[in-house]
């Protein structure tokens, strides 16, 4: 299979890394993970690509002017690496929109929450400050504009009445290290397609493509 060279972007533990990690080692998926960069020499992420033995690079943002020289850095990274999709994974830089416009419909992130809801930082405070019954997560290629972009895949986390920040955290967590990888598996198959502002699952209707998560046990 000729598999799609992917790059993965972290700042921090790298959990959703780890669930694209463990999806490569499948013969049938359809990306393979060439370069993990991190914007922090100290995230967890690098060492579960160095145990997967995945290239990694460290680019510190903190090293360079601008971002622009920042992001001419970590483009030059990821051609190195031949990256045909880009993954945001709690990546926490903003990117300038010449980088994300270089990178169009090549750059997808995983945001908690159902988007266009509770866009930015803080998601689930201010979900449990709204008394919303249905939060979760979704993949979404990446725009100009922070947390917007077509949707690609959303997983439904219903909120529950003795809920904290911590434990709803937790359990999107859980779903979003389901549909990243069923995103990607989508997006690098080109199954999942752009067009216009949404996005296209050849062969499969949409909502077959949001994802409810199960009520806990206890």
């Amino acid at each position: 299979m000729n598999k799609t060279k992917i790059g993965v972007l972290i700042s921090g533990s790298g959990t959703n890394l780890q669930a694209l990690i463990d999806a490569c080692k499948d013969d049938d998926f359809p990306a393979e993970i060439t370069i993990v960069i991190s914007n922090n020499a100290n995230a967890f992420g690098l060492e579960r690509a160095r145990v997967a033995g995945i290239d990694v690079a460290v680019i510190d943002h903190r090293d360079y002017e601008d971002r622009d020289q920042f992001e001419a850095a970590l483009t030059t990274e990821l051609k190195q690496h031949k990256v045909r999709l880009v993954c945001l994974a709690g990546f926490m830089r903003i990117l300038n929109p010449s980088f994300v416009r270089s990178w169009q419909d090549r750059l997808i992130n995983i945001h908690p929450s159902l988007l266009p809801s509770y866009k930015g930082l803080h998601t689930h405070e201010r979900a449990l400050e709204d008394g919303i019954r249905i939060t979760g997560c979704t993949v979404h290629y990446v725009r100009a504009d922070v947390d917007t972009g077509p949707i690609i895949i959303q997983a439904a986390v219903p909120v529950l009445p003795h809920d904290t920040p911590e434990n709803l955290a937790e359990r999107v967590l859980e779903a979003e290290h389901i549909i990243y990888p069923e995103a990607v598996r989508l997006v690098a198959s080109g199954t999942a397609r752009v067009r216009g502002f949404k996005v296209i699952i050849d062969g499969m209707p949409t909502p077959d493509h949001t994802l409810v998560s199960p009520l806990p046990e206890n």
